[in-house]
């Protein structure tokens, strides 16, 4: 499966935390994230992550796009809480993509690790039918 990680600058230590607890699992799939977030988690865990450009450079919008081609199975995104004044678009528009493309996201640890385990329990392999990259749709085109 094809993991997204992204956290925000005040959530990277908790995300990084999360993938040393959930290394094991994740070392199974595919990861990509944003570039200060791929850098913290791979130096800590050794994981192989596709590295983005960083959230804002465009890092964010480049993994909704590839959640509107259905090329990601589930998004990890470790949001700020802190309220902000406006609503930020860029973010709005990644959770929408999920929305659309039947994306499971976690926005917070305790979701995070519901999605983790049920990934490891098989529950999300349905995803492996609509992701164009998956080693079931490559192996029907052969």
């Amino acid at each position: 499966m094809e993991i997204a990680i992204i956290a925000d600058d005040t959530k990277k230590e908790l995300m990084t935390q999360f993938c040393i607890a959930y290394c094991g699992i994740l070392s199974k799939h595919s990861l990509c994230a944003t570039s200060t977030t791929g850098k913290y988690i791979s130096d800590a865990t050794g994981l192989t992550i596709e590295k983005l450009l960083s959230g804002a450079h465009g890092g964010e919008q480049q993994i909704a796009s590839r959640i509107s081609y259905n090329e990601i199975d589930v998004l990890l995104y470790f949001r700020s809480t802190n309220p902000k004044p406006t609503v930020n678009e860029t973010e709005y528009n990644l959770l929408r993509m999920c929305d659309i493309h039947n994306v499971p996201v976690a926005t917070n640890i305790a979701t995070a690790e519901v999605l983790i385990t049920a990934l490891e329990r098989g529950d999300l392999d349905w995803r492996e039918i609509v992701n164009p990259r998956s080693a079931y749709n490559t192996r029907r085109k052969g």
